[in-house]
């Protein structure tokens, strides 16, 4: 696992306000929860106003309309306190639950959007901690932080303007006590903010290693990497538990600076107010509610000293929210439409680069392939075979040259209308956690009718086994359809392969899951489905290719030969010592680049 370094802490107010952007659609609601923020907070000092009736008319003047009256204002107080409270509470946690929501989404469909090279270079750890994880202290950030600093906020100025009204002397001590108190939070903001990012990174990395050993259980157990799984996962949980408690310690420290630095001020204001007590113009009744006033303040002081590092942690997760945002979707500037292609594919001088320190994997490539032509894609590992068949679909797009569909550029169309002319089957097939049917149907912008999900499934040889299922074609898969053996899986590929029906087929190892016999009947199968269709075969077996109508051998990023199986052979080159390798001992190829001329 890589290690995170300290990050630089940032401003948080640009993060901050434009996670309350998200406020805006629910102003209403939002707008309503600050007005019970604050009547809720005008009854701290309303109570200790009536402090001041309660003595002085009650057990000093023993006034009986004031006996009277008092009990009742009193309940009256906290009645208004209760309903202010609830209205407060509700629909700041209903706005703030929904701008999660609406987070969630907008994070999900932009990682819809997001190209492929994206899911290359980041953890799906990572990304499932910002679904998660942080975005739930956003949720606090937006919800409890908002309350506590509006609400218990406004409580303390209140208090404080309900004190000066008593005495106005007593804001010199405040503003003698206020830098200190600003100093102190300033730097606990700091090491929250600092913290914070690296124990979102922390729980990314927690994530990414579960889902790896949940998703690889199987490698853990045969090769007994139990023990080993166990240890990184413990390594990063002690680092996780170790910077949360240096969270702990920096808000255990700076809270009880704050309530010091506040009680030391209280401290001197009693002593002074004692002081004021001994002149005759100060009642009973004053003296205690400017006492009391002050006990009120210090509940408010405490909890908005506390809310810093829980806002922190929101504004570091909105921020790395917003990273993911903010990041580049798939180029999809195209104008032009088509509703069925012809299929003829021109590769005109391609290169592709993923990463510039690894040099390019295609090397001014040029390939025509035409309608209707079924073509194979061999070579050794790293040879460019997935490659062409990736920057088809625009999963990438080249680093140089272009690529041709019906004589027209593919980035000057749609993705929806490109990737709508191919049909993809692969080696790793991918199943989600639904029916069978569903699965075979998937993607079809119309409902499709079961006789045509039968047809398909009949026609891939799925349909015999899938009605052998519990519930037939209303089974579920499971989690990546592992309630399925590799070849039905397969099979459940390309029926949705056949259901979609394009120009363009993509084959890549299709048959690599079945068994011999289930091979013969899906060649047979496949070999329907290909039919009249512009076919892209990247093959590692060479028996499965024998019947194309073209053989492009690829070695170093080039195309080194092509022709017809029999062709190649006969040519005894690249192709016959490769195929030669698979059946026979052939000795080492040519290094890559080297082969025979094209």
């Amino acid at each position: 696992m890589r290690e995170e370094h300290a990050v630089d802490v940032f401003s948080g107010g640009d993060t901050y306000r434009r996670l309350l952007r998200y406020v805006r659609p629910y102003w209403r609601m939002f707008a309503l929860s600050i007005v019970g923020m604050l009547v809720f907070a005008a009854t701290e000092p309303v109570f200790a106003a009536m402090i001041k009736p309660l003595l002085d008319g009650s057990f000093v003047d023993r006034d009986p309309d004031v006996v009277r009256l008092m009990p009742l204002l009193l309940v009256a107080v906290f009645a208004v306190r209760g309903v202010a409270g609830f209205v407060n509470t509700y629909c700041l946690k209903w706005v703030g639950r929904r701008v999660v929501a609406d987070l969630r989404q907008q994070m999900f469909d932009h990682l819809l959007r997001s190209p492929t090279r994206y899911y290359d270079s980041h953890d799906t750890g990572q990304l499932l901690a910002k679904l998660t994880y942080n975005v739930e202290s956003v949720a606090s950030a937006t919800t409890s932080a908002v309350t506590t600093l509006v609400r218990d906020g406004f409580t303390a100025l209140a208090l404080l303007g309900y004190m000066l009204y008593l005495d106005a002397a007593l804001s010199v001590i405040f503003l003698l006590v206020g830098p200190a108190m600003a100093f102190s939070i300033k730097y606990a903001t700091k090491r929250f903010r600092r913290y914070g990012k690296r124990i979102q990174e922390r729980v990314g990395s927690l994530t990414h290693v579960a889902q790896e050993a949940i998703d690889g259980h199987r490698v853990v157990k045969a090769f007994g990497g139990e023990a080993a799984e166990s240890a990184e996962f413990s390594r990063i949980n002690e680092k996780t538990r170790s910077l949360q408690m240096k969270v702990i310690a920096v808000e255990s420290v700076s809270v009880p600076l704050v309530q010091l630095l506040s009680a030391v001020a209280i401290g001197v204001i009693v002593y002074l107010s004692t002081m004021q007590g001994l002149r005759e113009d100060i009642t009973v009744g004053t003296f205690m509610s400017f006492v009391v006033a002050m006990g009120l303040m210090l509940p408010p002081v405490k909890r908005l000293t506390a809310v810093n590092s829980q806002l922190q942690r929101g504004i570091v997760a909105a921020d790395s929210l917003f990273q993911l945002l903010d990041s580049e979707t798939e180029s999809d500037t195209g104008a032009h439409q088509v509703q069925r292609a012809q299929g003829r594919i021109e590769y005109r001088h391609l290169t592709h680069v993923y990463a510039d320190d690894k040099g390019p994997v295609i090397h001014d490539l040029n390939l025509v392939v035409e309608p209707g032509e079924s073509v194979a894609l061999v070579g050794r590992s790293g040879s460019g075979k997935s490659t062409l068949a990736s920057l088809l679909p625009r999963f990438y797009d080249p680093s140089a040259g272009q690529i041709l569909l019906d004589g027209v550029d593919i980035r000057s169309l749609t993705l929806a209308s490109l990737r709508a002319q191919i049909s993809l089957v692969t080696q790793d097939v991918v199943l989600f956690n639904d029916t069978v049917a569903r699965n075979i149907a998937y993607g079809q912008p119309e409902a499709v009718s079961r006789a045509e999900i039968e047809r398909v499934a009949e026609a891939a040889h799925a349909l015999e086994f899938i009605r052998q299922l519990p519930q037939g074609l209303d089974t579920l898969v499971g989690d990546r359809g592992v309630l399925l053996s590799g070849g039905q899986r397969q099979r459940i590929a390309i029926a949705r392969a056949m259901l979609k029906d394009a120009p363009i087929l993509v084959l890549d190892e299709a048959t690599s899951a079945l068994d011999t016999e289930s091979e013969r009947h899906i060649q047979a199968a496949l070999a329907a489905l290909m039919a009249h269709r512009t076919t892209l075969v990247i093959a590692h077996r060479l028996s499965t290719i024998e019947h194309v109508d073209r053989i492009v051998v690829l070695d170093g990023g080039r195309i080194v030969e092509q022709g017809r199986h029999a062709e190649l052979l006969a040519r005894d080159g690249y192709y016959a010592r490769l195929h030669r390798l698979q059946f026979h001992d052939a000795g080492p190829l040519p290094p890559p680049g080297r082969g025979a001329p094209a």
